[in-house]
């Protein structure tokens, strides 16, 4: 989780074009671009040329006061972008395709501590791994709840929901097996995937065409390092604050806490934590683990003794926890992911 004292560069972007009509058409539509980078983007490493808008008629429940989009660069090599992007008001999804598709798809939620989505940390680096092994991969840019919305803490929920549907809608101009879409999230984001994976079904929005008609279930799915409680002993203290306010109720809590939602026909879930993590309690993944236990939800766990917080793929380089994303991809084999 970021604070202010590691932003290096802060450039403020007013996304402008126009949003053209006929995405649900099945044809590509002209979409907002992805955010760019202000010092240029790494040479040889693929960036999304392709995204997907939730809501072409514009995303529900707005705040009075129009957001700025807002692009921090936290890095200072010129060959590593590591961009954490805010004022999110045209959510959208960034498409990676693989040159060999398996017919598969994962929904990526970047982390940010429900303060900003980190693109490239927790967004493009694992895009660009999965689309390596023949998944076609969504980086989501999901609306911040503490920015204004009208739907509040379940505002990032609704874009996930919407977001999954309208990657079935669209399932076959990417080769993909509609059945075969999983959901992947990090830190805040993992809080995100979790709650996708868990409230599924909750109707959180107004269907708006007829991808809301389809199911916003996740094959599998993948919260990691996750914000998950709200409970004040072991939660992320930014998350919950940005996500319920400073004073939430019991009720409040526990209706946002993933654990404590999970129903009986969740999909199955893969779990991953370092027991050193000094920013989201282990914990966190404890409990989601002994909730989809008791529901007799299928899941897999890994707890590694090192790793800290926010090491994606970048910052397990070197260390024992660098073997997640392959023990990732063994356990999915064991799902519909194939």
């Amino acid at each position: 989780m970021a604070g202010p004292d590691e932003v290096k560069v802060s450039r403020r972007l007013v996304v402008g074009g126009s949003l053209a009509a006929g995405l649900l058409s099945g044809m590509a539509a002209a979409q907002t671009p992805p955010p760019a980078a202000s010092g240029g983007v790494s040479p040889g490493l693929p960036q999304p040329v392709e995204t997907i808008d939730l809501w072409l008629r514009g995303a529900p429940d707005a705040p009075a006061k129009a957001l700025v989009e807002t692009v921090n660069e936290r890095s200072t090599d010129a060959l590593v972008t590591d961009r954490a992007v805010f004022g999110i008001s045209r959510p959208r999804m960034a498409v990676f395709r693989p040159d060999r598709p398996n017919g598969a798809a994962v929904l990526i939620m970047p982390g940010g501590g429900y303060k900003w989505v980190v693109v490239d940390k927790e967004g493009y680096e694992m895009a660009r791994w999965l689309t390596a092994r023949g998944f076609t991969a969504f980086v989501l840019f999901y609306r911040l709840p503490g920015e204004g919305w009208g739907s509040g803490p379940d505002t990032p929920l609704i874009d996930a929901q919407r977001a999954m549907r309208l990657i079935r809608h669209r399932a076959g101009d990417f080769a993909v097996d509609p059945e075969r879409v999983a959901a992947m999230g990090f830190s805040a984001g993992g809080h995100v995937c979790a709650s996708l994976s868990t409230r599924f079904a909750v109707p959180v929005y107004q269907p708006v065409d007829a991808a809301d008609k389809l199911s916003a279930k996740p094959a599998c799915a993948a919260p990691l390092y996750p914000v998950i409680s709200m409970d004040p002993a072991i939660a992320h203290a930014g998350s919950r604050a940005l996500l319920l306010g400073p004073k939430p109720s019991p009720g409040q809590e526990m209706a946002w806490s993933p654990d404590q939602t999970v129903p009986a026909d969740a999909p199955p879930h893969f779990l991953l934590h370092a027991e050193d993590d000094d920013a989201v309690p282990v914990e966190n993944t404890l409990r989601l683990h002994a909730a989809l236990r008791a529901r007799k939800v299928p899941v897999e766990m890994h707890l590694f003794t090192h790793g800290g917080h926010g090491f994606g793929l970048r910052k397990a380089v070197g260390k024992p926890v660098e073997a997640w994303p392959d023990l990732w991809r063994a356990w999915a084999r064991t799902t519909v992911l194939g």
